[in-house]
């Protein structure tokens, strides 16, 4: 185990997340399945294989942060790869279609308390874990992070009244990648030189809980980006955002 590639996927027990620590797994990378409750986790992991091994991880929570690192610590000595994948849309949608929340969610209305917990995970979340994970990453050989993010969350491209998802855009989940993209430029400037590959993915608008399941593409095929991007090797560039197939996405 320790000659194979040790990689961590945070919010793997459904979605995207499992596809993605699936696609790893048969790669064979050792797979930490990370999931804020456990018995998730275990479960997605028997799903996996025996390659994959359940880590309670709770974003949110900083003590959770700091136990699997630790444990990641002791049990491998190291981490290969990092894909922050824990994301929520929003807290307060409930049965309401996209649509009907995006009416509830403008910058002119919208909750602070939902943009806060949205943002708690999405940004604050993946800086927390990044922090802990980053003294196991310098140990590494060939050391990579993939941050999840999405096309929601450009700049550039939603600026344009043509974009589309210009119409979507809103403080929550869009702004909340936004904030992750900038995040990540900060890694890649404090990485630069240190032979760590940071690299922002976007899986499409995949069909998973994230959205009610109103996506419209597989978690097959919106994983695969963020597959090809996890298994780049050392000679792999750094500092890219993209879609499927390797297609660059405005920031």
């Amino acid at each position: 185990m320790q000659n194979k590639r040790i990689a961590l996927v945070t919010g793997a027990n459904q979605g995207v997340g499992v596809q993605v620590a699936k696609e790893l797994a048969a790669n064979g990378l050792t797979v930490l399945v990370g999931s804020r409750k456990l018995e998730r986790g275990q479960a997605a992991a028997r799903e996996i294989g025996p390659d994959a091994v359940a880590l309670q991880l709770d974003v949110t929570n900083q003590a959770s942060i700091a136990a699997a690192a630790e444990h990641i610590r002791e049990k491998f000595g190291r981490l290969d790869l990092l894909v922050n994948n824990a994301a929520i849309s929003n807290t307060k949608k409930g049965s309401l279609s996209l649509q009907e929340y995006r009416k509830i969610s403008l910058a002119s209305n919208v909750s602070l308390d939902e943009v806060r917990a949205v943002w708690e995970t999405n940004v604050f979340g993946v800086l927390a874990v990044y922090q802990a994970m980053l003294p196991l990453l310098r140990k590494s050989p060939d050391a990579r992070i993939v941050n999840v993010s999405s096309g929601v969350g450009s700049l550039a491209m939603n600026a344009n009244p043509a974009g589309p998802y210009h119409k979507s855009f809103g403080p929550v989940y869009p702004a909340s990648k936004t904030a992750l993209n900038a995040m990540t430029l900060a890694m890649m400037v404090e990485l630069e030189g240190t032979g760590i590959k940071v690299n922002i993915v976007s899986p499409a608008f995949t069909k998973t809980n994230l959205n009610g399941y109103e996506g419209t593409e597989s978690v097959e095929d919106g994983s695969r980006e963020v597959v090809r991007v996890a298994l780049l090797g050392p000679d792999g560039p750094s500092g890219t955002f993209t879609r499927w197939e390797n297609t660059t996405i405005p920031w």
